[in-house]
This record gives C-alpha cells, structure tokens and sequence, in this order.
C-alpha cells in the first residue's frame, strides 16, 4: 500500500482550522420531532452534561501525561506511527441454525426473476414448493438455476446482492447470509472524526472475535499527522478472503467517510466493496421501526441490551473534545472518545448477534 505522507504541519493546520466548529443543532429534551430530522441533533441535557465533563475532565487530568492515562502500544508502518489500545470483553453469540435458513431461502420461489407473491401462491398449489422443485418447471427451470448455484458457491456477498434485488436490502434473508461466516470472519467497524465531511478521522475502532472473546483494537491519533499511519492498520484488519465488516450505518458514513481520507492520503488500497457487509441500522430499521421513536445505536442498546452507559458524550461532539485535547494538551478530554468508540463497538456486536438469533438462532 503506497501512501503520500502528509506534511509536519498537518496537525498545527487542522489545529487552526478547528475551532469548535459544530455540525449539530441543540434541541429542548423531549423533542423527538427535532431529533427525528437530523442525525446530528444533541438534546440540551446531553449537552449541558458534556460540557460540564468536559470541564472536569480538563481539571482531573491536568499534568498527566498521555502514557499514564492510556495503557497501549505504538503502532508503526509504512504510512507513519499511531497509538494501539486493545481491550478484550466476554462474547457469547447464539447458535445459528444454518438448516433453517437455508430451508427458508429454497422456499422462496420469488427468489425466481419472473416470480411474484400471486405466481408464488400459483405455483405452490400445482405442487412447486421449493427452488429444486422449480428444476422441473418448463419456463423457470432455466431461471431458477443460477439462484441454486449462487446458493451452493456460498459466496455471501453475492448471495445478499440476489436476495437483495428480488426483496429489501434490509431483508432478514440478507441478515442470515452472515451464517455462511465463521465468527472470526466479521470485524466490528466504528470511527471517530473531526466532522461529517472530509474531515480527519481522529479514532479508528475494530472489533474482531478471538478465542471466544470480542477484541476491541482502537487506533487513536496523538496528533492529526498519525492519521494515515492509523487508517493503514485498520484496513489490515478487513483484508482476507472470508472477512465480513459490520456496522451501524457504515455503509452511508463510514466506509466511505474512510475510503474518501484513503484517497486523501493517495493510499493505493480502498477498503474493498467486495466485502460482505452487514449495516445493522437498516436490519434494525425493519425489526423496530414501528416500536421505538429512536433508532440511534445508544438508544437500541438501551431498549434491547439493556445497557446503560455512565458519563457518556454524544457522538456529535466528540470533534470539540477533541479540539480541546489538540489546543490544551491536556488527555482528560480523549477519555470519554476511546470509551464512547468501545462501547459502540460492544454494542453494535450485541446487537448484530440478537438480530441473528431472532431470525435463525437455534
């Protein structure tokens, strides 16, 4: 992977440029009609809150230097040097109940071009009850082959594309393709930047599951030059023939929020789209629409996981935390951001996982 180094001065540039600039409205608690309009919306208590902390934070860690405060490792590569943290948390996932979701995919004939819900209802009564069953049909044996064969090549992400297009992406046919995965196939994927556009990110987080356990690997830049030194390890972490990226709405921000600071850098390698990725926002989207007025990942894990976080900040303001560390030198502020980007990683595993063990657990 070839990079372009950035020049000494990119951190005192961004340092200049990055004046608490905020991309977010503050609205009165309660309002979830403000909130339900934009993703970059604070409730005032959330934001009274984090800016107290942030002035404790400021007076708590005052003097301290960065190696007491974070317990990690200085990561170097071609592109430069970061810093590592990793941290290791209990993970049982459900069993998955891959008969059953295959059973499922051969009986449903829609998967067909060609063949609609009424078809369906047709065909089933003339005694077609599965795709095999389809083989024998004179007009749709020819169209029901390459369904079988996408099938049987388990190859997921083609496998999801096909489902894909004859029903929603968000379909929990797509969700089940993860079964065809080992569990240290997925790599749990959240960052942390200084905005929403084209702007550095500032916390790389990773997740991936190691004998038995979720290995949370977080990249945090000291300074905004470490940068690119931080986004080649992270795409480390999505090479591999069987990997699997999941996230919660990575596939609007995220993955290309990093592909695009990949291009910034001249990096040669763009994180692949060939990727299986699995966007728990959209599969949450359709399991809880109609059941909870938010659908924000702090807000599931306290519905579903029953996960309460304490002295946590809101996402959106993580870039003026951040500003505060580059201009003071002081790390209280980046405490709550590695926590914040943790238990994100935590949490958007649990969740995938009792999405999947709703749909195909044993």
């Amino acid at each position: 992977m070839a990079a372009t180094h950035a020049p000494a001065r990119i951190g005192s540039l961004w340092h200049q440029r990055m004046q608490t600039l905020k991309e977010y409205e503050v609205v009165r608690d309660g309002n979830i009609f403000g909130a339900g309009f934009s993703n970059s919306v604070v409730f005032s208590s959330e934001y009274d809150q984090a800016r107290q902390q942030l002035g404790h934070l400021i007076s708590s860690y005052k003097e301290r230097s960065f190696e007491t405060v974070f317990s990690g490792n200085e990561v170097s590569n071609e592109c430069g040097t970061c810093f590592s943290l990793t941290t290791s948390h209990p993970l049982h996932p459900p069993a998955f109940n891959f008969d059953h979701y295959l059973d499922t995919i051969m009986r449903d004939l829609t998967l067909v071009r060609g063949i609609g819900r009424s078809t369906e209802k047709r065909l089933r009564g003339r005694g077609y009850q599965t795709l095999y069953d389809l083989m024998g049909h004179p007009k749709y044996r020819s169209q029901v082959q390459p369904v079988i064969d996408c099938m049987r090549s388990e190859d997921s992400h083609d496998i999801m594309d096909l489902i894909g297009k004859r029903h929603a992406k968000s379909h929990t046919l797509v969700l089940g393709a993860a079964g065809f995965h080992e569990l240290n196939d997925y790599a749990f994927l959240d960052i942390e930047t200084m905005g929403l556009f084209s702007r550095p990110i500032i916390l790389f987080g990773i997740g991936v599951i190691e004998n038995g356990a979720l290995n949370v690997y977080q990249y945090l830049l000291r300074d905004i030059a470490e940068e690119a030194a931080a986004l080649y390890e992270t795409i480390q972490h999505l090479s591999g023939e069987r990997k699997a990226l999941v996230t919660f709405n990575g596939k609007a921000f995220d993955l290309p929020y990093i592909n695009d600071r990949l291009g910034y850098y001249g990096m040669s390698t763009q994180a692949s789209t060939r990727i299986p990725h699995f966007d728990v926002l959209h599969f949450s989207r359709r399991r809880w629409r109609d059941q909870f007025s938010s659908l924000r990942l702090t807000a599931l894990e306290k519905e579903i996981l029953h996960i309460h976080r304490e002295d946590d900040i809101p996402g959106q303001m993580v870039p003026e935390f951040y500003e505060t560390y580059q201009r003071t030198g002081n790390c209280g502020p980046l405490v709550p951001i590695v926590e914040h980007n943790r238990q994100d990683i935590i949490s958007l595993a649990l969740l995938f996982f009792h999405l999947m063990g709703e749909s195909y657990g044993c």
